[in-house]
């Protein structure tokens, strides 16, 4: 009963991605930035997906995955500098840019519990600083990969418009570090808030 329960919620949680997947897709701002933005999320969904009978994560990661997705096929579907949400922030509270992509970024430090998770069924690590420390190295080193990636789409495309929207700098020529600053925040702050929880979930699991 308890498993048929969390089989219902996840399926529940797939059902809601696909459908914003199936949203995101119908007349994105531009397909190529709509593929280039959610071509990640849809790989991590894939390989969950199809190692679900294998490895389940506990329900907490799932919502985490699930979100994160959701964040991402939002910023496909607009581009990260035009959400219309985070536009009428911009201009209510005359800010210099739209904030989406940094609020992304911050919540995708939410992440570490996925890495954690992840890390405490296939590593001899056990809780504790080491485990937080490998946990948050490895959320930067994510957040880094991607920056490196938009770098080179801004060299294979030649600063196409394409490339520009999915760089989303807004200007900003310390977006990158902004970026991954956040995402180190985010992730520190999560494994400080949520690990005790996380750990009374794992041993329900």
């Amino acid at each position: 009963m308890h498993t048929s329960k969390h089989s219902k919620i996840h399926l529940t949680l797939l059902a809601i991605v696909s459908i914003v997947f199936i949203w995101s897709v119908i007349k994105p701002a531009a397909y190529l930035d709509w593929l280039a933005e959610v071509s990640p999320a849809v790989i991590i969904l894939c390989i969950v997906i199809t190692t679900y009978n294998k490895f389940r994560f506990t329900t907490f990661s799932y919502c985490i995955i699930a979100l994160l997705s959701i964040l991402t096929f939002i910023g496909g579907h607009y581009t990260y500098s035009e959400v219309p949400l985070f536009n009428w922030i911009k201009e209510e509270f005359d800010l210099h840019r739209n904030n989406y992509d940094r609020f992304g970024h911050f919540l995708k430090g939410l992440s570490a519990i996925v890495v954690r998770e992840i890390l405490l069924a296939f590593t001899p690590l056990t809780k504790g600083a080491w485990l937080s420390g490998i946990t948050i190295s490895i959320v930067l080193a994510i957040a880094a990969l991607y920056e490196i990636i938009e770098w080179l789409s801004t060299k294979i495309s030649k600063g196409g418009k394409t490339s520009k929207d999915f760089l989303g700098m807004q200007g900003d020529k310390w977006d990158a570090q902004w970026d991954m600053s956040l995402a180190f925040v985010g992730a520190v702050l999560t494994l400080v808030i949520f690990s005790k929880i996380h750990d009374k979930l794992l041993k329900n699991k």
